[in-house]
């Protein structure tokens, strides 16, 4: 098994509507035993309290039991950065990493990160993953998107990263919205190699 594949997976969460994908991803992660850093900006605290009138902690320490909490998952090691912590391990290239998940992402940080510009620990792991050549995928949670979003995500996808934007299928016939939501968790973890069981995969004879 190549080393890179036991390296940590870094999970990013933008201030965009949906944070039920990046519990659903943290969750599978989790259980399937891997190891993540995980780093929540300063806007998806106001957008977890508009989505489920809950209060996400600020320390880092109180953040790993929340989102535990969240996901139902006791297994696989799981550091949580606060939003500030510049200095952290992920803001550093020479920290490797499997890849990083930006899940949802807003168009905020889609602007920042074609642009260039870090102003805060998720975008700067975001760039940095995109410097050092390493895996980046993003999953924005918008519509419609505007002339300058397609252009910004344009950018991004010609500097390497993967673009998967939060649009569920059918063809799997989903009977719940998790079904819907696991299509895109499973759709975002392909484009990092990770295998998983999250969806039924496309077969054109059954």
């Amino acid at each position: 098994m190549p080393a890179s594949t036991n390296r940590p997976i870094v999970v990013g969460v933008a201030g965009a509507s949906g944070l039920i994908y990046a519990v659903r991803t943290l969750g599978f992660l989790l259980a399937a035993d891997y190891e993540v850093d995980l780093v929540a900006s300063r806007a998806s605290f106001m957008v977890w309290r508009e989505e489920t009138g809950q209060t996400m902690p600020a320390e880092a320490s109180e953040q790993e039991r929340f989102w535990r909490e969240q996901c139902g998952a006791l297994a696989g090691k799981l550091r949580c950065h606060p939003w500030a912590d510049v200095g952290a391990s992920i803001a550093s290239g020479s920290y490797r990493t499997r890849g990083m998940i930006v899940i949802p992402c807003s168009m905020a940080t889609v602007g920042k990160l074609a642009a260039g510009l870090s102003s805060d620990l998720l975008e700067r792991a975001a760039d940095v993953h995109l410097k050092e050549g390493r895996s980046l995928v993003l999953v924005p949670r918008e519509t419609p998107f505007s002339l300058i979003h397609l252009r910004n995500l344009t950018a991004l996808a010609e500097a390497g990263a993967r673009i998967v934007p939060a649009i569920p299928a059918w063809y799997h016939r989903p009977q719940s919205i998790e079904d819907l939501v696991d299509f895109v968790v499973g759709r975002a973890l392909d484009q990092l190699d990770i295998d998983h069981d999250l969806f039924e995969r496309w077969q054109p004879d059954r």
